[in-house]
């Protein structure tokens, strides 16, 4: 099994978001109503956002609405299967959402390395910003990788959780509640939580 999760999406979405035909879902989980979206291609169904839970259901909704054309409530097989496994997760049964397809061609090619290493971190450890600017051959980028992740639209799928500062550090989360949303998706995934 697989699994990811979502942060807030910042300003990184380039194209309308309407040009693709995106459509999302809102469902339950352990950690609050979360929200995932997709679009259809040749290719099969791809991932375009996923939203971790805001303060409330309705501005989880809003925040993924802002970046997603249409609401569905019947998604296709693959999606309704993600989201199962995104619930199995956050419940502590942990999976790897790697097989998941994404589509991230609007974002920057270096943003899209840093997800490709950071989708390569197994649930249960870390990395720090700096170890993956080293693995990206680009040593002194750590600040671009943390900027890189601050924007990433498909966070626990892309798990930006599991990306943290030099002396085990937390570094930043931009999903609703920060460094303690961090640090509850770290604790379902077993990490020892004196990062924060």
């Amino acid at each position: 099994m697989n699994g990811a999760m979502l942060s807030r999406p910042g300003p990184l979405r380039s194209s309308a978001p309407g040009n693709r035909n995106d459509q999302y879902v809102l469902f339950k989980t352990a950690i609050g109503t979360c929200a995932v979206a997709w679009t259809t291609a040749e290719s099969g169904t791809l991932v375009t956002l996923f939203q971790l839970p805001e303060a409330t259901e309705d501005e989880t909704r809003c925040r993924i609405s802002r970046f997603s054309a249409r609401r569905c409530d019947a998604p296709p097989r693959e999606i309704s299967a993600l989201i199962s496994r995104i619930g199995a997760h956050l419940e502590g049964r942990l999976c790897d959402f790697n097989d998941v397809q994404l589509e991230l061609t609007d974002e920057p090619a270096f943003a899209r390395s840093v997800y490709d290493a950071a989708r390569k971190i197994p649930p249960g450890q870390t990395c720090t910003y700096g170890q993956i600017a080293k693995q990206l051959g680009q040593p002194n980028a750590a600040r671009a990788v943390g900027q890189a992740l601050g924007n990433n639209p498909i966070p626990l799928i892309v798990p930006c959780h599991r990306v943290v500062a030099a002396a085990r550090k937390g570094g930043g989360f931009s999903a609703h509640g920060g460094l303690k949303t961090k640090a509850r998706l770290l604790t379902i995934e077993r990490v020892t939580n004196d990062l924060f």
